[in-house]
């Protein structure tokens, strides 16, 4: 933390808004009908079709290739996205066939987090540019992974799917903060609390804990990490900086039917300069309760930003109403494909890989206090480079599950 900013520091820090890097230009496009980018999709589940969709709808792109381990899904995203079905593969394995298709230009990762880096090196080692859904990985030694390949790889795009950070409403809020707005940041609260999600197999089913994914500590990082990662992202974002250490609880109490996450999570981050946040994040709110924000008091104003929701700026300097990011969800998707397809149709590339892992890591981070209901601090996180073992194993009938 030694090139971390201080609150004098905090104020002049002009820090890009989209923190990203654009590099050296590469000869783009092996697919050439009608100009598009020919994208693999790793993953079919809701949102890798919905993904697919978006890609094919808003962007100069046509996927060519799917890969997912259950069939079921590769026939139903094949017949969606027009994707022949010798193109479709299967498996936990299949996707190093689809990398190696010649005629891809890029991937888009949208399977479970356990294989974000093997999927993503695997393409990147292909030459293949790559989107990613976040987070990147479940542990430190798959961040650490990550942030090593796409320094490997300068000439590709490495791009993890932040809505947030492309929304006009919030970029326009941290450009406040980052003027002073708020003058220099006191305390801040998170909390990330929604309604639980359905299991998608029943006990016993064949391939259920793959398919149930969202509930595995192993396979998804646990509820902190999965999902939380969007407030605590923006969290960093405004601070500019992440925790030197974190303190929390948490445990499984309203959901208790399906898997090993924890249902809520308490924990309390302290960032350079003394300033805490208070975060808490929770699976089993109902449906008008439900909120997802990040907030920092400042010494002359306050930042209040939500995920579908408000984002705006009070200060004693120029108050901001803002406005409302309703539909971030698709728009902030939408925005994400649109920029990563015309730079690898411009032969260049984009990268986020850097603040993406620094966001993951913050959350883990959290999950390693909380887990261990003591005090952690950010070397010793990093010092854990123990992989999560997944234990998993995919027997070949579970590949011909029914949905």
């Amino acid at each position: 933390m030694k090139n971390t900013p201080g609150r004098r520091d905090f104020m002049r820090t002009a820090a890009s808004l989209a923190a990203f890097t654009i590099v050296a230009p590469r000869a783009a496009f092996t697919y050439d009908a009608n100009a598009k980018v020919s994208l693999g999709l790793i993953g079919c589940g809701g949102r890798g079709r919905w993904i697919g969709r978006l890609f094919q709808e808003f962007a100069p792109c046509k996927v060519t290739a799917i890969h997912d381990p259950f069939r079921f899904r590769t026939y139903q995203t094949g017949k969606d996205l027009d994707v022949p079905e010798n193109r479709r593969f299967v498996g936990l394995d299949g996707y190093r066939e689809l990398v190696a298709l010649d005629d891809i230009d890029a991937v888009a990762i949208e399977s479970p987090p356990c294989f974000h880096v093997d999927q993503a090196e695997a393409a990147l080692n292909a030459g293949k540019h790559v989107y990613m859904a976040k987070p990147v990985a479940v542990d430190v030694a798959g961040c650490l992974r990550a942030v090593r390949l796409a320094k490997e790889h300068p000439d590709r795009c490495c791009w993890v799917d932040f809505q947030a950070r492309v929304d006009p409403l919030y970029q326009e809020a941290i450009q406040r903060v980052r003027n002073g707005h708020i003058g220099f940041p006191v305390f801040g609260k998170t909390f990330y609390h929604c309604e639980r999600l359905q299991r998608q197999a029943p006990p016993g089913s064949p391939g259920e804990r793959l398919r149930n994914w969202v509930f595995d500590k192993a396979l998804s990082g646990d509820i902190i990490v999965e999902q939380h990662i969007h407030v605590i992202d923006v969290t960093n974002w405004i601070l500019n900086a992440h925790p030197l250490r974190a303190m929390g609880t948490g445990g499984r109490k309203g959901r208790v039917d399906v898997g090993d996450c924890w249902d809520h999570f308490i924990v309390a981050f302290e960032y350079p300069d003394g300033v805490r946040v208070d975060f808490s994040g929770l699976q089993c709110a109902v449906r008008f309760d439900a909120d997802l924000c990040a907030r920092v008091y400042g010494s002359e104003g306050t930042v209040d930003t939500h995920y579908g929701g408000p984002v705006r700026v009070a200060s004693l300097k120029e108050e901001w109403p803002g406005g409302l990011t309703t539909n971030i969800y698709q728009e902030g998707a939408v925005t994400n494909i649109k920029n990563f397809c015309d730079t690898v149709a411009a032969g260049k590339a984009i990268q986020n890989m850097d603040v993406s892992v620094e966001s993951n890591l913050t959350c883990i981070l959290g999950r390693m206090a909380a887990y261990h209901q003591t005090a952690v601090t950010w070397d010793e996180m990093m010092a854990d480079t123990t992989p999560i073992d997944l234990h998993l194993e995919l027997e070949p009938e579970a590949i011909e599950v029914k949905p």
